[in-house]
């Protein structure tokens, strides 16, 4: 469970993203990292219970670098503004679609996942896919449990049917995206609430078959 402290310390660390501040609380951010550890562990251990590739991996491999990357990048800022976390086989880089725990104040928490970087390859076997079976997949999206908790489609889309593809075609919004990720916020409030772990878990359950769906698609591994 997060407490009141965690997300106070990512708003400060927002207001004051340079490192002799996050140095000088250190400690602060030491009790927000046990914090978000423990919340990470609680969820790998209920998701594993369903996605059973989750079982060998340490929740100390899901989370992310609070640290940025800022070799390429005109922001200088050193941290992130949020913590997160990839539920994957082996943690957060095991090259599948995974489970994303996104923690942010300001209601701006959220768990995601889907198609978000794929090869050209990826995406034309996911156009081709819906070209021949699009049952399979609006079946899993359009389901009403699904819907209730992810109810938008997130991704880029481009304007004109993909080449190949009949302005005609039935399912032609869905060729359009070149990618195709759902996302469920979660305001402060239920993020703070001892509710939190129970509904992140069963969000996960919600999402699974299309992230099974997905990384079937791209990999044809079992999830």
């Amino acid at each position: 469970m997060l407490s009141h402290h965690s997300l106070q310390f990512l708003r400060n660390l927002e207001q004051n993203n340079n490192r002799e501040w996050f140095h000088a609380n250190r400690k602060d951010y030491e009790q927000t990292k046990a914090e978000f550890e423990n919340l990470c562990q609680e969820i790998l251990t209920g998701v594993a219970q369903f996605q059973e590739n989750l079982l060998n991996t340490s929740v100390k491999s899901c989370i992310l670098r609070i640290n940025r990357d800022i070799r390429f990048s005109a922001d200088k800022s050193p941290y992130k503004k949020y913590i997160a976390a990839g539920f994957g086989p082996g943690g957060k880089s095991s090259g599948k679609v995974d489970f994303y725990l996104h923690i942010q104040p300001n209601n701006e928490s959220f768990l995601g996942g889907g198609m978000w970087a794929p090869t050209g390859t990826q995406l034309a076997s996911f156009r081709q896919e819906i070209d021949y079976s699009p049952h399979i997949i609006k079946g899993i999206i359009e389901d009403n449990t699904f819907r209730n908790y992810f109810d938008e489609i997130h991704g880029e889309k481009v304007k004109k049917i993909p080449k190949g593809y009949s302005i005609e075609h039935p399912d032609s919004e869905l060729l359009k995206y070149k990618q195709l990720f759902f996302v469920h916020k979660y305001s402060d409030e239920v993020v703070m609430n001892k509710i939190f772990t129970t509904e992140v878990i069963n969000g996960c359950r919600i999402l699974k078959p299309y992230l099974d769906y997905i990384n079937n698609l791209f990999y044809g591994n079992e999830n």
